[in-house]
């Protein structure tokens, strides 16, 4: 029998409340600019070159054309691991929110990129729509900020001696973060989300999802592995260690889009409350635990999918990214209405130093109170 995470209600809005306000401020917005919420032309020539940057390498690789230099064969695995962070970002993630196109078979398509990237699409809308972008950073419900007892990224979390080395080593998981995901997260994560009665929200059984999934990751090995051991020309341990390398590039560029967001000093780490009722109203919560980065960096939101605006995603993850420089302005001007922070770090270097000082200080001894 199943068993379920307790719920957590947010407290209500209430009555001309800031998220009221922002949605008919930004609904202004594209009413009366005639835009549509979904994407533009700019952002599907952005999902071509995306997959230009993965498919373009790896078909190289494969008909043995990058056999002629190690420099050049292992060049393009990490042209390929950029190309996973950019498709990641940028097309798969717009796609699962529902936010790239207004038909569902285009996000369904596209969101099921995720699949040929080595995931497993169902998990993480589990993981990523329903459990982060919901309890973004409540400790036991947000698994973004469960990495495990090697890392400490709430001060939630219990703390071993270790961790004041975190700020250090934490790069180096980062690093292996995707090649874990891809061997063995997918199929831990399905016995977990059917314990936890989560399965059933993507309407699908355990032993389906089961099935899928191995034939998801039989595809995944036959095409991104075996195929190149065959015809690339290479010897077999060249295409290993490529495809790893492949991986820690991807691993640690999404590591380093996503975790400057959230794991700041600026979050407040909210504990499950006993009466699992929140204090804030879930906008506010957003607001308060979400950080923004590189706001003037054009080259940054175009690569990784405007994630930068981290903000304006989370209270808006059904807009697609393209369009959320313009509306920014206005989630800003109007938190400062309502006395609400909206944080910002200026550059992406910035954002990493911040993400970096969080882990020094979550790891920091814990001075006992004074009685």
């Amino acid at each position: 029998m199943s068993s379920k995470k307790p719920l957590v209600k947010f407290a209500p809005k209430g009555t001309d409340s800031f998220y009221d306000a922002i949605k008919i401020r930004v609904e202004d917005y594209f009413v009366q600019n005639k835009i549509d919420k979904t994407a533009n032309t700019a952002m599907k020539v952005k999902t071509i070159a995306m997959l230009c940057f993965y498919f373009i390498p790896y078909v190289l690789i494969v008909t043995g054309v990058a056999s002629m230099s190690l420099w050049i064969f292992y060049g393009l695995w990490l042209v390929m691991g950029i190309g996973i962070v950019g498709i990641g970002t940028s097309v798969m993630h717009d796609s699962n929110h529902g936010a790239y196109s207004q038909n569902a078979y285009v996000n369904s398509f596209l969101g099921n990129l995720l699949n040929i990237l080595g995931g497993y699409s169902r998990n993480w809308r589990i993981q990523h729509n329903i459990l982060h972008h919901t309890y973004t950073n409540l400790d036991g419900l947000d698994e973004d900020i469960e990495a495990g007892f090697l890392l400490r990224m709430s001060p939630n979390r219990k703390q071993y001696r270790f961790h004041r080395y975190q700020h250090i080593y934490a790069w180096f998981l980062y690093m292996i973060m995707n090649l874990f995901w891809v061997t063995v997260k997918d199929y831990r994560q399905i016995f977990k989300y059917e314990k936890e009665g989560l399965l059933r929200k993507e309407k699908i059984s355990l032993k389906k999802a089961i099935w899928e999934l191995s034939g998801i990751k039989l595809f995944y090995i036959t095409y991104i592995i075996v195929l190149p051991i065959l015809f690339s020309q290479v010897a077999w341990y060249q295409v290993v260690l490529g495809f790893t390398f492949m991986h820690l590039t991807a691993g640690l560029g999404l590591a380093c889009v996503f975790q400057p967001a959230h794991v700041v000093e600026s979050s407040t780490f909210p504990e499950m409350p006993v009466t699992q009722k929140m204090e804030d109203s879930w906008a506010v919560h957003q607001i308060l635990n979400t950080a923004n980065f590189s706001p003037g960096s054009h080259i940054t939101a175009w690569f990784i999918g405007g994630l930068n605006y981290q903000i304006e995603h989370h209270l808006f993850p059904q807009i697609c990214h393209i369009h959320y420089p313009k509306i920014a302005p206005i989630i800003a001007q109007t938190a400062r209405e309502y006395n609400l922070p909206y944080h910002v770090q200026k550059t992406f270097v910035r954002a990493i130093w911040e993400h970096g000082r969080m882990l020094y200080l979550l790891g920091r001894p814990i001075k006992p109170s004074n009685a």
